[in-house]
């Protein structure tokens, strides 16, 4: 059998990352790490969070995107850079224009919210060029790519290249120098994965200067390129794709960070978490420890006790987790608090067949629900005839463990009920 490649990314690229960002000063901040103690007290193990989503971005993304630009000579600084993003990407490539004084190109689909492109504009102040193109980002990245053949202007991949690579690497780096600095190095990393970036500048510096460190690698469940991709020992296009986790759900992860994880050397581990869990953490995250996260951000910290459960070593030496993003939009929350209750099991939805007669209702919520059930939605559906209609009813409980009970109470009871099924085409209305 042939040795494996070497890594494209190794920790000396990290290490000389580090030093070019911080002769930046401005561009990248040097994000504080926290002890976390109600993710401690869950996983039964110290815990820091590394708070990449209090970057001037609010994400670690401005970190590769700089040490990309930063490489540039003179003559392509000159032809100006481009990109294509819709996220967090846009404005760390936005921001790094500003202070490189390089002009920039972003290209956003026509589905980006007006108030990320509001923001990519403010970051990039006048060296950036915003142009929406298309309906979805495959239109926005040919449309980069055309810019790119045509003017010469050097892209800027989210993940997809070496010194991208490397510089999304330099904020596990700064987390272990910070940590060192109280005499403590954790046993573990979690990180998020979505295309690569992250995981793999984190291996590249790890495995050579940490090689006990376990790293884990967490993706949404909706969303596993990376773990598809190490199986399959190439790039793999994802046939189904579940979107939520916007900032991590990527149909196919890059070519150099997928190198970095097949190189020689320790291999992370793979783990996937539910987007309802996602959902569960971001609401955590924001109620008990006054953090907004993104779905993205809350992924890694989603893990923790749920999908990763340390061993001995690593619990006793505690666990380094890194909160990559805050960027999220405060009207997604209704739909994260959904989310989150049809995880927990908290909230069910049904069709009841009542009776069309007097007090029909009322013997339901008598009969049926228990005393901390709640209804929270009810819908008639249409009216078949004179004697029965279909009602949608959604019912919040008040403890998932009551769940039984009151689907033999439902049972029990003379209307007809049909429980709708995460399954169900009825369902995706819903949520």
């Amino acid at each position: 059998m042939s040795a494996p490649p070497p890594s494209p990314v190794t920790a000396r690229d990290v290490e000389e990352a580090a030093t070019r960002i911080a002769a930046l000063p401005g561009a990248v901040e040097t994000t504080p790490v926290q002890p976390a103690a109600r993710l401690g007290e869950r996983l039964g193990a110290p815990v820091w969070l590394k708070r990449e989503d209090l970057q001037t971005v609010r994400s670690y993304k401005v970190r590769g995107a700089l040490n990309l630009m930063a490489q540039l000579d003179d003559a392509q600084r000159a032809r100006g850079v481009v990109c294509a993003s819709a996220g967090n990407h846009a404005q760390g490539f936005a921001l790094a224009c500003a202070r490189l004084g390089v002009h920039g190109t972003v290209v956003v689909p026509r589905t980006t919210p007006r108030q990320k492109r509001e923001r990519i504009a403010v970051l990039g102040g006048p060296a950036l060029d915003l142009r929406v193109v298309g309906d979805t980002y495959d239109d926005a990245a040919a449309e980069a790519d055309r810019i790119a053949a045509a003017t010469g202007a050097t892209p800027v991949p989210a993940f997809d290249d070496p010194r991208t690579v490397a510089g999304q690497g330099t904020a596990v780096r700064e987390a272990f120098a910070q940590l060192a600095s109280q005499g403590v190095r954790p046993g573990a990393v979690v990180v998020p994965v979505g295309g690569g970036g992250l995981v793999a500048g984190s291996v590249a510096w790890l495995r050579e200067q940490h090689p006990d460190v376990e790293v884990v690698g967490v993706e949404p469940a909706g969303a596993p390129s990376m773990a598809a991709a190490l199986a399959a020992g190439a790039p793999v296009v994802l046939d189904d794709l579940d979107g939520f986790v916007d900032g991590a759900a990527v149909r196919r992860v890059g070519d150099v960070p997928l190198g970095v994880l097949l190189a020689d050397g320790p291999a992370p581990r793979l783990l996937a978490v539910p987007e309802g869990q996602v959902c569960v953490e971001m609401l955590a995250l924001y109620g008990a420890d006054g953090i907004i996260a993104e779905p993205a951000g809350a992924l890694a910290p989603a893990a923790l006790g749920t999908a990763y459960v340390p061993d001995d070593r690593v619990r006793e030496a505690g666990v380094l987790v890194v909160l990559s993003g805050g960027n999220n939009d405060v009207s997604r929350y209704a739909d994260v608090v959904e989310r989150a209750l049809l995880h927990e099991g908290r909230k069910h939805y049904f069709l009841v067949d009542f009776p069309q007669e007097p007090g029909a209702l009322r013997r339901f919520l008598d009969e049926v629900l228990g005393p901390d059930d709640d209804i929270t939605l009810f819908e008639y559906v249409k009216r078949n005839n004179r004697e029965t209609g279909p009602a949608l009813v959604g019912v919040e409980l008040g403890d998932p463990a009551d769940y039984d009970a009151l689907w033999a109470r439902m049972e029990a009871a003379p209307p007809r009920i049909e429980r709708v099924s995460p399954d169900s085409p009825l369902f995706g209305f819903l949520v």
